[in-house]
């Protein structure tokens, strides 16, 4: 774990640098900053080309920037950083950047035009010329010709190399193209080499090698490195040692509830900085980083598939499944995973093979997550936000009649269409995901499929001195009885009876055909 040692000048505000990518700018203007050199001193040590996914608005575009800066020599902004004292600054290398973060590529031809205007501007700069009509040709002569010209080999930097694919993903045949277009252009960084002294790409996702890196196997992965997993983000020396004029007057237990959690396999986890940042800025709690895009067509996937909320808190994935995915084939796991709304929760190995157990990583994408689940489910966010907050007030109280009204009513105004177009809603998991995620967009304590030594509980809510233990049954006929029976006979409530708090046993029964709750009862233990 890299730690930097507080200083006196750490206890005096300093302009937070929200939205600020550019390294320059944040040292000039006197910004707070992290100093992540101590990982690029390394990453310049130990090889040449590599390549680093990372969830969107985690600081890979400031971390190329800081490269560029770095590799072009110039000293005065790295002036009481780790790295000033290790760097050669007598020596300037040419440095050849590409930025796929700006622009949409959902439109046939539009990553063609916006590639050969980024060679453009690269030649006119630094007065190369070139005959070369294709892109990959152009790209090639301009690594070739900077380093005859200074003598110095190139730095190549691709900034979200993946976005123009992630953009037309709802059009396959433009993503296809796109995909295609960027794997011509990026091979020429493999055939290069000589004209290379370092390569660093960044991006959401890692495409397979066979589609996007068929022709760029030299590139050193370091998303799952331990030695680099705190490369973007924050940890708790981090929040302690620079943002320390900060935290006074915020609870530290609920902003790492909300915001810690990432973890790419590094001894700590690490916080989203653009919600840390925002947090110290408005001084309240919020769901910053996923009100900035989630894409509609995740939902969509997730419904579709018939992937249910309980399950997205307990996933399992291999490194393979969770380090690729293809336009034609993307698998839940890795796009969940590549995209930041899950996290590795710990390590499962089996029969010599690595598998990854993953879950929510804090508070806010649990939340907002399923907020956007149940709107997109019911398809009437405001109704859905009312049914929430009757939820809460009922809970409150321990009405129980009222919470059997209430839950008939969330799966009346779910759309008929939906139903009869998915097989999942036969089926518990459906059932029980609904309910999960009415909860979980409260924000409440949450524990699904709870073992102990009788079973597997299927859900257990904490709130208010209260503890719910909730069993799940599609049945045949009304009122069977046999979710609260399961409760009583396996004495689920017995792992909670230490906790001095009021337990309520809640067997809740779904019918097939009525497609809502047929049963509610409830029993304190």
């Amino acid at each position: 774990m890299i730690q930097m040692e507080p200083d006196s000048s750490r206890t005096a505000k300093r302009k937070l640098p929200i939205g600020i990518q550019t390294f320059r700018k944040i040292r000039e203007e006197n910004c707070y900053y992290v100093d992540k050199t101590p990982y690029i001193a390394r990453l310049v040590d130990e090889g040449t080309h590599y390549f680093l996914s990372r969830p969107r608005r985690f600081g890979k575009s400031l971390s190329l920037d800081t490269l560029k800066e770095l590799f072009e020599g110039n000293e005065p902004l790295f002036e009481g950083l780790a790295i000033h004292e290790r760097w050669d600054w007598s020596v300037r290398y040419p440095v050849l950047r590409l930025d796929f973060s700006r622009g949409n590529f959902k439109e046939p031809g539009q990553l063609q035009e916006d590639v050969m205007a980024q060679l453009d501007a690269i030649e006119r700069r630094e007065g190369v010329g070139s005959d070369y009509a294709g892109a990959p040709a152009r790209f090639s002569h301009l690594m070739e010709a900077l380093h005859e010209r200074s003598g110095q080999r190139v730095a190549v930097l691709i900034d979200e190399y993946d976005k123009p694919i992630l953009d037309a993903l709802e059009v396959p045949e433009v993503a296809r193209a796109n995909r295609d277009l960027l794997r011509g252009l990026y091979s020429t960084i493999k055939f290069g080499d000589a004209h290379i002294a370092f390569t660093f790409l960044t991006g959401v996702s890692k495409f397979s090698k066979v589609s996007l890196f068929s022709g760029l196997n030299n590139l050193k992965d370091i998303t799952l490195d331990p030695r680099y997993s705190a490369l973007c983000g924050y940890t708790e020396a981090d929040l302690d040692a620079v943002f320390t004029p900060e935290l006074p007057g915020l609870d530290r237990e609920e902003i790492r509830r909300w915001y810690n959690g990432y973890n790419w396999l590094g001894e700590e986890q690490v916080y989203n900085p653009f919600d840390v940042l925002l947090l110290f800025d408005r001084r309240q709690f919020g769901a910053y980083w996923f009100e900035t895009g989630t894409p509609t067509f995740l939902l969509d996937m997730l419904l579709e598939r018939g992937v249910n909320s309980l399950a997205l808190d307990d996933m399992l994935g291999s490194e393979e499944l969770l380090s690729a995915f293809d336009v034609d084939h993307i698998a839940t796991e890795a796009l969940l995973f590549q995209t930041g709304y899950l996290t590795i929760r710990r390590t499962e190995p089996r029969g010599g093979r690595m598998y990854y157990r993953l879950s929510y990583p804090n508070q806010e994408v649990r939340q907002s997550l399923n907020e956007s689940l149940l709107n997109h489910l019911t398809g009437n966010p405001a109704r859905r936000v009312e049914h929430s907050a009757r939820l809460y007030d009922l809970l409150l109280v321990n009405d129980f009649d009222g919470l059997e009204t209430l839950f008939a009513s969330f799966f009346a105004s779910i759309p008929y269409q939906w139903h009869t177009n998915n097989e999942i809603a036969d089926y518990e998991g459906y059932y029980a995901s609904v309910f999960y995620s009415y909860f979980a967009s409260l924000g409440l304590s949450i524990t699904v499929e709870d073992s102990s030594s009788a079973g597997r509980l299927d859900m257990a809510v904490e709130f208010n001195g209260q503890v719910y233990l909730f069993e799940f049954k599609v049945v045949e006929r009304a009122a069977e009885g046999a979710a609260l029976r399961q409760l009583q006979e396996r004495d689920y409530a017995a792992k909670y009876r230490g906790r001095g708090a009021a337990i309520h046993l809640i067997g809740v029964e779904f019918s097939r055909e009525k497609r809502n709750v047929v049963a509610f009862e409830v029993e304190r233990a």
